[in-house]
């Protein structure tokens, strides 16, 4: 008797068009690539919240909110990674699958590119693979790491050229070689990139975001101001439209400090060029705080009182605007036992061999919201070039968009020619499970 013959499953075919997600702790960025189309990303916050009259608000719906006074919020991600899927389905849901969802989808018939945080859990990244195939069910799905697809970009028209008259290089996707800073929401992350892919062992990451320089704002205010405890998204936008990074941190001190007891030094009395006024929200005139220059004859608010101006509600803001982004460089000022980014920096590199120092340090690229302190870029080039050998050319920039730059790279590898062979489809996943594909994903599709 002949054998029976095999039955060749026809694979589906391959969806034509691609969601790409950056699934920050503060935002999503998400946008369609069809063929060659790439739709803008939109910028949605990660959260659901609710107001002081107990309405929720979730994702994009945010914009609505009129109130923000002790708005409290709820955010699917930690420390970098999805732990809450009930609150990231409700919010994936509202934007892209219910009826009136701003960039509806049908999944069974679109690829999901997702981009993940480097050393991320096993259990967790098994649970997201679960729900991106068994929960909503698309078609075809790419988890990555978030920091490769910035090598999907032209990372050479990033740095200032010196000869603008020869044509620039052609550019090469994946960039030959990157060293990549991400300092978002969670926490920031040095990874080293050779030819597209991570060196595990050289990764570096501290557990020092925008979250935690925002809570220690608001402790701040509390001790000195108001107790600002509940009223995270206001101090966020105190801390965005005042806070800078510090070039000469013991000089800010000294020109801030009020002196001794009883004392009022004069750089204290006018402000030393640091201090400066906050107009806090009131949610019926103003949305949003206001930044002004600092008005001695206004300092107290007795004297507000006596010109009139008791509607207005006004920090001065002195040492916390430099204070608060130095834990960025010096995390040890609040008692984090792990180093600033420079020294994070040369620890990933001297994991590495001696001859791949130069190519990283010439091309050394920041994303994440924190590179948008004025004085990061310049401080941190600084304190590299200080701790590096003088051999080594230093060259550090700022990514033209460090918020979307992850998701455009994401983009990018979408329409490249090797997206079909990364990406794993529905099929393949129910044939072989999770821990195959946790093990595809993990060496880049080459299993």
């Amino acid at each position: 008797m002949a054998p029976a013959k095999k039955v060749k499953i026809r694979q589906p075919t391959p969806p034509s068009r691609t969601l790409v997600l950056d699934n920050g702790a503060y935002t999503i960025k998400a946008g369609y690539v069809t063929g060659d189309a790439v739709d803008k990303p939109r910028i949605i916050p990660n959260c659901i919240a609710r107001d002081r009259n107990g309405k929720t608000y979730v994702g994009s719906e945010l914009s609505q909110c009129a109130d923000f006074s002790e708005a409290a919020f709820r955010r699917p991600v930690e420390k970098g990674y999805i732990v809450n899927w009930e609150a990231q389905k409700e919010i994936w849901e509202r934007e892209f699958f219910d009826a009136k969802a701003p960039q509806r989808c049908d999944p069974s018939e679109t690829c999901l590119l997702l981009a993940e945080a480097p050393n991320s859990i096993p259990i967790l990244q098994t649970n997201c693979d679960q729900m991106v195939f068994e929960q909503f069910g698309f078609a075809s799905y790419y988890r990555g790491l978030g920091p490769t697809f910035n090598t999907y970009q032209d990372v050479q028209a990033m740095f200032p050229r010196a000869d603008s008259v020869s044509p620039p290089p052609v550019a090469q996707f994946p960039a030959e070689v990157v060293l990549l800073i991400d300092s978002g929401y969670s926490h920031t992350v040095v990874t080293p990139l050779l030819r597209g892919k991570p060196i595990h062992p050289a990764v570096r990451r501290l557990d020092v975001g925008g979250k935690l320089l925002t809570n220690y704002l608001a402790r701040l205010l509390s001790l000195r101001h108001y107790d600002m405890r509940n009223e995270t998204h206001i101090v966020n936008q105190m801390k965005e439209a005042a806070c800078y990074v510090s070039l000469d941190f013991k000089g800010d001190l000294e020109r801030s400090w009020k002196g001794t007891r009883g004392e009022r030094r004069e750089s204290y009395i006018n402000g030393g060029g640091i201090a400066k006024d906050y107009v806090l929200p009131d949610f019926h005139t103003r949305s949003q705080g206001i930044v002004r220059e600092y008005d001695p004859s206004r300092a107290s608010r007795a004297k507000r009182l006596a010109v009139g101006e008791s509607s207005e509600d006004v920090l001065t803001l002195r040492n916390e605007r430099f204070c608060v982004p130095e834990l960025l460089f010096n995390p040890s000022d609040i008692g984090i036992r792990q180093p600033g980014i420079p020294d994070l920096v040369m620890q990933s590199l001297e994991s590495l061999p001696l001859g791949l120092w130069p190519g990283f340090l010439a091309n050394i690229v920041v994303v994440g919201g924190n590179s948008l302190f004025d004085g990061f870029m310049e401080r941190l080039q600084d304190e590299i070039r200080k701790m590096c050998p003088e051999e080594c050319v230093v060259r550090v920039t700022r990514a033209g968009d460090p918020i979307t730059n992850t998701w455009n790279g994401g983009a990018n590898l979408a329409r490249h020619a090797h997206f079909k062979s990364l990406a794993v489809s529905k099929l393949e996943y129910e044939e072989h499970g999770s821990t195959w594909l946790a093990r595809r994903f993990a060496v880049g599709g080459d299993t």
